[in-house]
């Protein structure tokens, strides 16, 4: 998709620019605890402000439902904004009206504030014309910079698209070009792990990605699902019966794809779930006894998807292979993860992972910095991993 970036900008100099972040950062007793988010937006802030623009900052924290909740106001993460960025933030206590442009007019080219939490008015969630038209009346161009968020067709997020000069920022223009590489326009041949404990959960993602890639390797209590529907005893592992028939016609129309799905054939198993059990064992899947559990993917059936691997150019990962949480079904996510890790260092594959637990597996595998790009997005992620249009990253189109 074509959309314009920062490079389109002419002279912004004293010029408003209304930038969309993701703010949501995780706190504990009133101090932000990790502040990733806020660091994957800073270059576009700053690159904003040392052009000479005034930017004012939007972002939602919390759910608060259109009430004015204290402990879920912006002001909390201004000292951590301030941190990362290294300049003053003045924190704005609404969003739009009077008291924004008294703090435009106060503040000088390069100057940054943040607004309060767009999510204490209704109409952020509701996409309301009225709201946004309101936002952008203190705004001269507005930049989007925060894909996280892109899936909501909220006011701050859609609505200010279509009132403003739209813009891509630094990290949502990463974001959508490695995602658009990952599968989009990929090199092929194509790769997808899929993994995750409930196939219920990722139903849209596996019948959509069956039609786009390759190979599908499926992981987590999710393959349970699929090795029941095949006819496998999975013993007491988690494992959705229900869902074997949707299991099944994902299988079938992955075969008329010409997707190739690999399922563990060797698993890691325990009648305990809990670290280092005393009865852990790997066996054959079709050995799995009535009171045992699968809790990760076999060593063998590993190097086997690992030869997989080998043969595409494009990887595109989300959750885990095993109940990675827990020593040692940690072991199959770990070793598959510096397999595509040493496969992207020496150039021969492109990856892109994204989702929490996805992120969390990597970062314990230390392989983190050497995919080709970890998309932090969540839901975004997800939905876009579906095949679905996103509200905020359509705004942007040109």
């Amino acid at each position: 998709m074509a959309f314009r970036k920062l490079d389109d900008l002419g002279d912004v100099t004293g010029k408003v620019a209304l930038v969309r972040v993701d703010f949501n950062l995780p706190m504990q007793d009133g101090a932000v605890t990790e502040d990733t988010r806020v660091r994957a937006v800073a270059p576009t802030i700053l690159e904003l402000a040392d052009k000479g623009a005034k930017v004012l900052l939007l972002a939602h924290f919390g759910r608060p439902k259109g009430n004015r909740v204290p402990d879920q106001s912006l002001s909390m993460v201004i000292g951590a904004v301030e941190k990362v960025l290294g300049r003053e933030v003045m924190f704005v206590p609404e969003i739009a009206g009077d008291i924004v442009a008294q703090a435009v007019g106060i503040l000088q080219p390069g100057g940054i504030a943040c607004l309060e939490n767009t999510r204490f008015w209704a109409g952020e969630e509701k996409n309301d014309p009225e709201l946004a038209k309101a936002i952008a009346a203190n705004g001269d161009f507005y930049v989007n910079d925060a894909f996280s968020a892109a899936h909501r067709a909220h006011a701050s997020t859609e609505g200010l698209a279509h009132l403003l000069p739209a813009y891509a920022g630094r990290s949502m223009q990463a974001e959508l070009e490695a995602l658009g590489k990952a599968l989009d326009a990929p090199e092929k041949p194509v790769a997808a792990v899929v993994g995750g404990a409930k196939v219920s959960s990722k139903l849209d993602v596996l019948k959509h990605l069956v039609t786009k890639v390759d190979h599908l390797i499926i992981g987590g209590g999710m393959a349970n699902t699929f090795l029941a529907a095949n006819g496998v005893d999975v013993g007491k592992s988690l494992c959705e019966h229900d869902l074997t028939p949707t299991a099944l016609e994902i299988l079938e129309a992955a075969d008329k794809s010409g997707c190739t799905v690999h399922l563990p054939y060797e698993v890691v198993v325990s009648k305990t779930f809990e670290a280092n059990p005393p009865s852990l064992r790997t066996c054959n899947v079709h050995e799995v006894a009535a009171d045992e559990m699968i809790l990760d993917v076999g060593p063998s059936a590993v190097e086997a998807l690992a030869d997989a691997l080998k043969t595409c150019k494009t990887l595109v990962w989300n959750g885990p292979m095993g109940a990675f949480e827990t020593t040692p079904f940690d072991a199959a996510t770990v070793a598959l993860a510096r397999i595509a890790a040493a496969l992207t260092k020496e150039g021969s594959l492109v990856s892109v992972a994204g989702g929490g637990d996805t992120v969390a597996a990597l970062h314990h595998a230390g392989v983190a910095a050497d995919f080709s790009y970890i998309s932090t997005a969540g839901g975004a992620f997800l939905e876009w991993m579906e095949g679905r249009e996103l509200p905020g990253v359509k705004a942007l189109e040109i």
